[in-house]
């Protein structure tokens, strides 16, 4: 008789979003984030920030002289970013919703951030270019980006095959809108991450 955790594991495309925020959990974004040069008073925009996964340790490390503008089409998602906030005491962060497949959608000010984050963001978007040029446009002159997107190696967890976008795709993705590649950082079995800069 199969459980249900056999059931989740058998049947990726079952899974609920939590349930596969769960199993990213695996990655640790502390790791992450302390093989980044990010600095204290550094401005920083989660894309599609979701629960607050990166944006609440990035909001930690960047301190109450930074700021990070957690963004997400999902108004329960910002309800969580905040709730975490308010938890930690951590006032630095700002919550906005948006769509980010807008011209211009994060409604930010051109060349005004040091970071901008993709987390698990561009396999659910069909307009990739519309991010990255959102993206470049809001960071400032040798700001970057950290992306971690699912790789196409281990299917176990996550979305179906068809959605996910290799690492040598992404990098193809990065070098068209004008971005340098600085570096790839170590993400665990079921990701991989990517550091670019403008």
């Amino acid at each position: 008789m199969q459980n249900a955790n056999d059931k989740q594991i058998n049947n990726p495309e079952e899974k609920t979003e939590e349930g596969i925020e769960a199993e990213a959990k695996f990655i640790n974004p502390n790791e992450i984030i302390g093989q980044l040069d990010l600095e204290e008073g550094n401005y920083v925009a989660d894309f599609g920030c979701g629960s607050g996964y990166f944006s609440i340790p990035f909001a930690q490390k960047i301190g109450s002289e930074g700021r990070i503008y957690c963004l997400d089409v999902l108004a329960q998602a910002l309800e969580s970013v905040e709730s975490q906030a308010k938890i930690l005491g951590l006032s630095n962060i700002l919550t906005k919703r948006v769509n980010l497949e807008n011209e211009e959608g994060s409604g930010l000010e051109k060349e005004s951030l040091d970071w901008v984050i993709m987390k698990d963001v561009l396999f659910q978007n069909e307009k990739k270019e519309t991010i990255f040029k959102e993206a470049y446009r809001v960071l400032k002159p040798r700001g970057k980006i950290l992306i971690m997107e699912w790789n196409d190696k281990n299917f176990l967890v996550g979305p179906e095959k068809n959605k996910r976008i290799s690492c040598e795709k992404m990098e193809e993705l990065v070098k068209e809108q004008n971005f340098l590649i600085k570096k790839k950082i170590p993400a665990g079995d079921f990701h991989y991450v990517i550091v670019a800069e403008k």
